[in-house]
């Protein structure tokens, strides 16, 4: 880390220098520029971003936007560098699980004073809690996806199986039944794109009563593998190696890589984000019938975690009430139905959510839309120490666990010790 911050220092200072004579985006007429790092990556998703900062730009004359391409590849590693650089750019495109140590490292603006009254009252605070660190709040979290089952609806006709509805969802038990009754002949009820297990595992935990981190009275988190925690893991882990209803070979896979498959017959469903339809749309033979159902329920309903797209502010951008006011035009209601359209996503904000578009029974919107009530944030949303206790204990702890490595004894003891370890290094 100290090696990456004097590069970063290094590279920064001719920069720095050149810009120390005057105020950062301001030109010799007044005009101020912003830049807006945009991690929009869909052709669609680009394009709404673009036409939307063109139009800022002609109304605004006095206040530049210039767009910024990013990649969700290397975001982290990126504005970490131009942080520390003195390079970040002014408005800053994330996802609310990455922000928690740029927020306690002051890297962000507290967004509470720079935000309008309209924005702050449109989005729902279980929203906003995705991007509250300690007490401030770091970004707007606008964009969401709720994790679903993209099925083959021929295949589920044939079977006769009970298709489930928000209103009526399977339970996690049905769901194991279901997917053993459509398996047999080289072909699966289901296949799991696991190649990054946790986020999913604990997301859709969260409908059985799981949470895996827990803070005590002093405030210090720690991790426990209770029983509502073990219900999907064990769920996913019978049903790959006990019931053979889920493809083995798809664990380890991302879930682009399971869309062949699912075309040519081999799975019945696959859980995707709501995102994936797109793909489906653009990729699916001719004649594929295809549909959205509901991820199972458990004790608390279709309860499930996630970590909504945000924008933010540098700490050190010179311009955050102006930044705040593009905030605000980027995320007024139509403006963001758009964005949510071109990212086949779900916009926070209870008006924007409310919009024909996304009521639709074309794709599956409206069974999307019908989810979003019961999106919550993701339980490591503001532990210190996720990302470490993530890639080193998590991950291939439930990779060794899904592939019948090791028991599920074993995985909680290594979730637990070993992950209670790296968390208190960062509670000292």
């Amino acid at each position: 880390m100290r090696t990456r911050r004097l590069l970063a220092l290094a590279f920064a200072l001719p920069l720095l220098l050149t810009g120390c004579t005057g105020d950062a985006g301001t030109s010799g007429d007044g005009r101020i520029t912003l830049r807006f790092q945009s991690l929009a990556w869909q052709d669609e998703s680009v394009t709404a971003n673009r036409e939307l900062v063109k139009e800022w730009n002609t109304t605004h004359p006095d206040i530049k936007v210039e767009y910024v391409q990013g990649s969700w590849d290397s975001v982290h590693d990126q504005l970490l560098t131009s942080f520390e650089g003195g390079e970040a750019p002014d408005i800053i495109h994330d996802a609310s699980d990455d922000l928690a140590d740029f927020a306690y490292g002051g890297y962000l603006a507290d967004l509470r004073d720079l935000l309008p009254a309209r924005l702050k009252s449109e989005i729902p605070q279980r929203s906003w809690d995705t991007a509250t660190f300690g007490n401030g709040v770091y970004g707007v979290p606008f964009l969401q996806e709720p994790r679903v089952l993209i099925a083959n609806a021929t295949w589920l006709r044939k079977a006769r199986v009970r298709i489930p509805t928000p209103e009526h969802p399977w339970t996690w038990a049905e769901f194991r039944e279901i997917t053993r009754r459509l398996s047999g002949h080289g072909r699966y009820g289901v296949a799991w794109p696991l190649k990054e297990p946790v986020s999913a595992t604990l997301n859709l935990s969260l409908s059985a009563g799981g949470a895996m981190f827990h803070r005590g009275a002093d405030g210090k988190v720690s991790v426990r593998f209770d029983k509502g925690d073990q219900v999907v893991p064990r769920t996913i882990h019978d049903q790959a190696g006990i019931d053979h209803s889920a493809s083995p070979t798809t664990l380890g896979s991302g879930g682009s890589d399971t869309l062949p498959g699912f075309f040519g017959g081999r799975y019945a469903m696959v859980p995707l984000g709501f995102s994936y339809r797109q793909q489906i749309v653009q990729q699916a033979p001719k004649g594929f019938d295809w549909q959205v159902l509901p991820a199972p329920a458990g004790a608390d309903g279709l309860t499930q975690g996630v970590s909504p797209q945000t924008l933010s502010i540098a700490q050190d951008s010179p311009h955050k009430k102006e930044a705040a006011e593009f905030i605000a035009f980027l995320l007024r209601p139509g403006n963001m139905v758009r964005l949510a359209l071109g990212d086949w996503m779900l916009p926070t904000a209870t008006q924007a959510l409310r919009s024909p578009a996304l009521h639709t029974a074309k794709n599956d919107w409206s069974t999307g839309t019908a989810l979003a009530a019961d999106l919550v944030p993701a339980p490591a949303q503001s532990v210190r120490g996720y990302p470490e206790w993530k890639d080193k204990v998590a991950t291939p702890a439930f990779q060794e666990y899904y592939s019948g490595a090791i028991t599920l004894t074993e995985l909680r003891r290594r979730l637990e010790k070993d992950g209670n370890l790296v968390l208190a290094r960062y509670q000292r």
